[in-house]
């Protein structure tokens, strides 16, 4: 099972993207637990396999990285997928990051 953390301004704006994720990867039966998170709560989140930023709080991507360690994958949620909701398309990129 993956566990992927999104991060956005307040947690709130990415709660449609996860609904659209956690079906893209059931369709796939592709194990996950997927949540949003404000970005403040990043230091919280060090035992995620990937943690996806939204755009509002891409500028923080250096800054989590260093509150998670290098252990964790932080990246910017693609600003198409992001935008289109496409929770399909965001859950290949979580993929292909992992190596799953």
């Amino acid at each position: 099972m993956r566990k992927i953390v999104l991060l956005c301004a307040a947690g709130m704006s990415t709660s449609l993207l996860v609904s659209k994720m956690k079906q893209a990867a059931a369709d796939e039966g592709y194990e996950t637990d997927i949540a949003a998170y404000p970005v403040a709560t990043a230091k919280d989140h060090k035992d995620a396999d990937i943690i996806l930023l939204g755009p509002q709080v891409r500028f923080a991507k250096k800054q989590v990285q260093g509150e998670v360690g290098d252990g964790v994958i932080v990246q910017d949620i693609e600003m198409q997928a992001y935008g289109t909701m496409n929770g399909k398309k965001v859950i290949a990129q979580v993929k292909k990051a992992l190596g799953d």
